[in-house]
């Protein structure tokens, strides 16, 4: 459980009316109104510290953990005291630590503690913080190295798929040159074939020839028919 540092009592005459209000109405859990309070303080003197703080706590009995880091903030660079410089920097730690800003709460309890090393509240506080800090940091670290496998992942995915779609393409092109081979091409025979089918005409004729020799010896008209 936080403990914030509660609300300056004393006032100055100015604001006096308007603090003293305040006051009241934070006592009886009416944040609301006891911002409304100081906030009339403030602009009967916009440097009241005491009307500063308040409203800095107001803020964050309500849930305006931001507005009230801010007020707490600006109080931590016009503190007139250690004393009143560290409450301050304590219920800027708790304003942080509400918005989740472990870091910063942290170091604004170290800061508190400077000023008033023997507040128990402040040191109560800052291990509370530190250990949000260190749940924070490990979370972190998992998200990162989950982040870092995804990656990797994707990596391998996106070269295994690349490799797969230049199998694709070299598949298909060969196919394609295939298919747009002319049709002489096609049927063109080897240098082998070619020979072997000379040769096999030469012996035809050669044959033929043979042939007609014989018939001219024998002195015998024939029809001879080529047989190729």
């Amino acid at each position: 459980m936080l403990c914030l540092s509660f609300p300056f009592s004393n006032y100055a005459q100015s604001e006096k009316k308007h603090i003293k209000d305040g006051n009241e109405a934070y006592k009886k859990s009416d944040y609301t109104t006891a911002e409304k309070e100081y906030n009339k303080a403030l602009g009967k003197n916009k440097d009241s510290y005491k009307g500063s703080f308040n409203l800095g706590d107001a803020y964050y009995k309500q849930g305006k953990y931001e507005e009230a880091a801010n007020q707490f903030q600006l109080l931590t660079h016009h503190a007139t005291s250690k004393d009143t410089l560290a409450k301050a920097f304590h219920n800027l730690g708790n304003s942080l630590l509400k918005s989740k800003k472990y870091q910063e709460s942290v170091d604004a309890y170290k800061n508190a503690l400077k000023n008033n090393p023997n507040d128990a509240d402040t040191r109560y506080n800052l291990a509370y913080a530190q250990q949000y800090l260190k749940q924070q940091q490990e979370q972190q670290k998992k998200e990162e190295e989950k982040k870092e496998k995804e990656k990797k992942e994707e990596k391998k995915d996106k070269k295994e798929k690349e490799k797969e779609e230049k199998e694709k393409e070299k598949k298909e092109k060969e196919e394609k040159e295939k298919n747009d081979k002319p049709e002489e091409q096609k049927n063109k025979i080897s240098k082998e074939d070619a020979q072997r089918l000379l040769d096999a005409l030469q012996n035809d004729e050669k044959n033929l020839q043979d042939k007609m020799k014989k018939i001219k010896a024998k002195g015998t008209k024939a029809e001879i028919e080529k047989d190729w």
